[in-house]
């Protein structure tokens, strides 16, 4: 017969709770620390390196295409894409069809770099799940790609952050 947990096992764990929000936000924090320790030493964000990983994986993707894929708005993407062109890793043109588009390539330089880092972050994407049997991960993951998929008229950047408050002189 099963014992009753000592206080001092108790205090050992985390209480989770069946709440999607709370769980989601607690995966998010460990999704980015994993991909922080991936990228360590390689002056090289997480979400810079999701830029590098969607270039690379859609060359001439357009700078609001690869906004909406990374649910930051435009400003932001902007931002980015000129961080990784200071860095020589991304090269941006305009396009053919439409002078108001910025189309995207990684330099040989972005691209050698991806390609250095994408199995280091693969390896601890693979670590992050490891706890679970591989038809469970991919069962994990289209079920977050459905509830993603079902939900994405909320994905709005900046939702749910605190309002800058104006200075009344």
């Amino acid at each position: 017969m099963p014992t009753a947990p000592t206080p001092t096992e108790k205090s050992t764990k985390i209480p989770l709770r069946l709440a999607p929000m709370p769980l989601a936000r607690r995966f998010l924090q460990i999704c980015t620390t994993a991909m922080a320790e991936s990228l360590e030493g390689e002056e090289l964000t997480p979400l810079q390196y999701g830029v590098l990983a969607y270039v690379w994986g859609e060359p001439d993707v357009d700078q609001i295409g690869l906004a909406a894929r990374l649910g930051v708005d435009r400003t932001n993407a902007s931002l980015l894409v000129d961080r990784l062109e200071a860095k020589g890793l991304i090269a941006r043109r305009v396009s053919e069809t439409d002078r108001r588009v910025r189309q995207l390539r990684l330099t040989p330089r972005g691209d050698a770099l991806h390609k250095r880092l994408a199995p280091l972050v693969r390896r601890g994407q693979d670590q992050l799940l490891s706890t679970l049997h591989a038809a469970e991960r991919d069962a994990f993951m289209q079920m977050l790609i459905r509830v993603i998929g079902a939900n994405e008229e909320l994905a709005r950047p900046g939702t749910g952050r605190k309002k800058r408050s104006s200075v009344v002189a």
